[in-house]
């Protein structure tokens, strides 16, 4: 399908300390279970696309060789508005072109989902999200728990860890 990546990461670039925990998921938790125990690829913003390329063009390209994009849901995400252009693009890209599959993971509880845009509301009202619930903190590394069961159902076919 020309796709290099299974999924491309959208998640809080903020440096709060709410966002030390989201970072460590993103550069060390899901590459570890989705791509080393699951045999994903994953683009992920500071990983494989790096500081001064022309991030607007690199992301829009990466996301257009992804298979699904992964929007982390975190309060911080929601009110950020200067870190908005990736999740613009990965939106107008899943309900405009209806070319790719958005996987919604609530890394926090989000309540209320009337601070969010409507394509999100859109999206969750259609399919909902994941929910990472405080237990998963304490075995974040196991492909077999619930949540990463519930990724991995959204995610395309590769080899599926018995």
């Amino acid at each position: 399908d020309g796709k290099i990546y299974d999924a491309y990461v959208i998640y809080p670039k903020n440096h709060t300390s709410e966002a030390n925990f989201v970072e460590y998921f993103v550069y060390q938790v899901m590459p570890d279970i989705l791509e080393n125990k699951c045999g994903y690829k994953l683009c992920i913003y500071g990983r494989d696309i790096y500081p001064g390329e022309d991030a607007a063009s690199e992301i829009e390209k990466r996301m257009q060789k992804s298979r699904r994009l992964i929007i982390l849901l975190t309060h911080q995400l929601i009110n950020s508005k200067e870190d908005a252009y990736d999740q613009h693009i990965a939106l107008y890209n899943a309900l405009i072109q209806n070319d790719t599959k958005v996987i919604l993971l609530e890394m926090e509880t989000i309540g209320a989902y009337g601070k969010l845009q409507e394509s999100l509301k859109f999206i969750i009202k259609q399919q909902g999200t994941i929910k990472w619930k405080e237990e998963h903190t304490v075995h974040p590394q196991s492909p077999n728990s619930r949540f990463w069961k519930q990724v991995r159902y959204h995610m395309p076919l590769a080899c599926w860890p018995s």
